[in-house]
């Protein structure tokens, strides 16, 4: 009986030939991480445990969920881990002005590589999957012990086979692609298993696409996403990462839960309405509707908030304005997207359109400052989640898209797709 891709990466750090799913293993760690949330209530844990993490090379701390700080309590929190960064010598903390949003940090900066088994006590933490790792987001609890012991255990898990075909048209990105597949399978389609992507449809996917793409296989109830290695993996790796890499792939017999057939040609720029990722329509659909008229547009988080992604919505804000009755706030990921969408003239075009820039922070995307909605106002955000109440006002609603579709709503003020504005 074969192994999936991801059952290979367990069985190798578990010290296994071999494993199924639903066993129940303990892995050894090439990588934990928290962040100014998860970081504080972990210590008091760690410290029960051990006085020293297993190995400071290997334990990272990330300021990026309400920094700058907007209060008292959440300077606190990043004090705290701070401190303890300090303290332990670790190698990897990424204070304010040298940070950015965590799961596009690790990448960019080499933390995190192909074959490694990851965990951050953070949902999004899947988002490696993209450079062929198995990473997933874990609890406070087990970041704790895996600070500790360098070791946790997991229940392996079953998966789901999704072969990518054909060409994706323009406007069409990896945020459409996962929209789409969640739409299909709804938000419990894939739960516990591993969203395993394959065919020859990958090679057309930038490795931002499946950051994106892998990013948000939580939304689907998934353990972890993970794409192949392939030259489009080693030629980032290679730029940004100078550890060593091992290359997992499945096996011809491996086990699939279901196999999940999408021919990217047919994918269109796709929007989940509220208040759940799968309550998905494509921007067809949606322009064939009523005009759905809204107060805010959200570019950026560790779902869209790279380069590329600050690229795609320029391009469509280029000469334009935004709606008078809109806001926009653009949020680069990280200070190297910030810098390059500088040295690039992105920003220029940003301002010049009407839109604020923020400092990189996940503050809008999980409604903790800089874009928190007020009862009743619309929303088109390039995050992650639209659960009630995720951006402010329980009676607020959120609409999610790709960097292209919410640029092209920002100038109209509604809803309506990239064509609509560029035709």
């Amino acid at each position: 009986m074969g192994m999936t891709m991801t059952q290979k990466i367990l069985a190798y750090h578990a010290g296994l030939d071999h494993v199924e799913a639903g066993q129940l293993i303990e892995a050894k760690l090439d990588i934990v991480m928290a962040n100014d949330i998860t970081g504080p209530m972990a210590l008091p844990i760690l410290a029960q445990m051990s006085d020293t993490v297993f190995d400071r090379d290997k334990v990272v701390l990330v300021p990026d969920h309400f920094t700058p700080n907007k209060d008292i309590q959440s300077a606190e929190n990043s004090k705290a881990i701070r401190d303890f960064a300090k303290e332990q010598k670790l190698k990897w903390f990424f204070e304010q002005g040298k940070s950015g949003v965590e799961h596009i940090l690790l990448p960019e900066q080499g933390v995190v590589t192909a074959g490694e088994c990851i965990i951050g006590a953070d949902s999004h933490t899947c988002t490696y999957g993209a450079l062929g790792a198995f990473s997933t987001g874990v609890g406070t609890t087990d970041i704790a012990v895996g600070m500790a012991t360098g070791e946790l255990w997991f229940k392996v898990p079953g998966a789901i086979q999704i072969r990518l075909t054909g060409k994706p048209s323009p406007y069409v990105s990896g945020k459409d692609i996962i929209l789409s597949i969640i739409g299909r399978i709804g938000v419990d389609g894939a739960l516990y298993n591993s969203m395993e992507y394959v065919g020859d449809g990958i090679e057309h996917l930038s490795i931002y696409d499946r950051f994106t793409i892998c990013n948000m296989a939580i939304e689907a109830g998934a353990k972890n996403g993970i794409f192949p290695v392939d030259q489009v993996t080693l030629d980032y790796l290679n730029e940004r990462c100078e550890k060593p890499y091992q290359i997992f792939e499945a096996d011809e017999d491996a086990i699939y839960d279901e196999v999940i057939e999408i021919d990217l040609s047919q994918v269109r720029p796709t929007v989940a309405f509220p208040h759940l990722p799968g309550n998905t329509y494509t921007i067809d659909e949606v322009e064939a509707m009523e005009p759905i008229w809204i107060n805010q547009v959200v570019i950026g988080s560790c779902t869209n908030g790279s380069i590329e992604d600050m690229r795609k919505a320029a391009m469509i804000l280029k000469g334009n304005v935004v709606h008078d009755n809109v806001r926009v706030m653009v949020v680069p990921a990280t200070q190297e997207v910030f810098r390059d969408c500088v040295t690039e003239g992105l920003m220029e075009i940003f301002i010049d359109a009407g839109c604020a820039v923020n400092t990189p922070s996940c503050g809008p995307c999980m409604g903790g400052h800089m874009g928190v909605m007020a009862a009743g106002e619309k929303c088109v955000s390039t995050t992650n989640r639209n659960f009630v109440g995720r951006m402010g006002h329980v009676e607020s609603k959120i609409y999610l898209a790709s960097p292209e579709v919410a640029a092209a709503c920002a100038i109209k003020g509604y809803i309506v797709g990239p064509e609509s504005v560029l035709q």
